[in-house]
């Protein structure tokens, strides 16, 4: 039964899960080290500049964390560049505005389309109209040679007119179509920046979200096997405050590195909160869920972590691993709650261990 697991920590529910998960105690310390930093580079403590101040104690986004560490280097943040990061990393607009600027050019590009195409359609028609003058002349009678050779010299004229129309529409399609091409690649790039996470590559929570929904539709559906495995670094809190966000930041990047070289062709490794990660394994039952499980964590163990700022050696990182295999009665929110449950049943048990829900019976009736 679930109560054999014990009391369940209280845990974040599917589709309601903060960007900089962690603990409680976690976000205030992020909160007190934003201010801190606030007063410290300055300018101001508004809304905006406490946005880039928490996310960057965070670590949530790699690049924008380079480009403060920049400005930092100088001394005091200025509004300016304060605004310069929040626009480019953390503005909920800027997809938006690169959508409606993409729509726009589109538009812009159809309407080139079409003008190309009514120059061309203009010209066919007025080239099928002199044929038809033409052939008119040639059917009457009485023609002498000058008459032939103006009809001809007509019937060549218009015909150069149409090929010089049919070449710019030729052209502009060309251009059209590199220019296409080139807004399809931007909205690709565009697509897979926003189901990624920055800082481990790993898919992110709403990737994760959609592709949870869809494993356990299809299982459930179809009566196949699938899985899911939740993973959580141990003590990361007390590491993270250790050695500094940076260095934890290594850490989440090192069992990033280590789930993507252990899963297996269609899984999908994702980090989903702060130190949180996950696998959905299609096609995979709870035996060889597990077992790749294990892999992971033995994996993730035999790793050296060295500070890169200052190459001390600081030891070796594990992991608790949770796994559950889908049940005919599943959703996706009862298959990541068994999942949770059989990770902190490992953190209980003394933490750097696999636990599945093979003891988990299913719920009766």
């Amino acid at each position: 039964m679930l109560a054999s697991f014990g009391a369940r920590p209280k845990r974040r529910r599917l589709g309601d899960m903060d960007g900089s998960q962690g603990d409680r105690d976690r976000t205030f310390a992020l909160a007190e080290r934003a201010t801190a930093l606030m007063r410290e580079y300055g300018p101001s403590a508004t809304p905006r500049a406490y946005a880039v101040w928490y996310n960057y104690v965070a670590a949530l986004y790699p690049k924008m964390n380079e480009a403060m560490s920049g400005f930092m280097a100088t001394g005091a943040v200025s509004e300016a560049e304060i605004d310069i990061l929040y626009e480019a990393y953390l503005d909920g607009q800027r997809l938006v505005r690169a959508a409606d600027e993409t729509s726009r050019t589109v538009l812009a590009e159809l309407a080139n389309l079409t003008e190309a195409l009514d120059l061309s359609l203009g010209s066919s028609a007025e080239h099928s109209e002199a044929l038809r003058t033409l052939l008119q002349d040639l059917d009457g009678t009485g023609l002498d040679r000058t008459r032939i050779l103006e009809i001809v010299a007509a019937l060549a004229a218009t015909t150069r007119e149409v090929a010089d129309s049919n070449r710019v529409l030729e052209a502009r399609m060309r251009e059209s179509r590199n220019e296409i091409e080139s807004l399809r690649e931007a909205l690709e790039t565009t697509r897979r920046e926003s189901l990624i996470d920055p800082l481990t590559g790993l898919s992110n929570r709403k990737q994760f979200e959609e592709s949870l929904h869809a494993l356990v539709e299809e299982a459930v559906a179809e009566r196949k096997p699938a899985s899911l495995v939740v993973i959580d670094v141990d003590f990361f809190k007390r590491f993270n405050d250790l050695y500094g966000h940076l260095t934890g930041d290594q850490v989440l990047r090192l069992v990033g590195a280590v789930m993507r070289e252990t899963v297996t062709a269609g899984a999908t490794p994702a980090r989903f909160g702060g130190e949180e990660f996950a696998i959905l394994l299609p096609g995979l039952g709870r035996a060889e869920a597990r077992a790749l499980a294990e892999k992971v964590r033995t994996s993730v163990m035999t790793r050296e972590l060295v500070k890169r700022s200052t190459g001390e050696t600081l030891g070796k990182i594990t992991v608790s691993l949770g796994v559950a295999a889908v049940r005919p009665s599943d959703t996706a929110v009862s298959l990541l709650e068994r999942a949770d449950q059989c990770m902190f049943k490992a953190k209980r048990d003394g933490r750097n261990r696999t636990v599945d829900d093979g003891s988990v019976p299913p719920p009766v009736g």
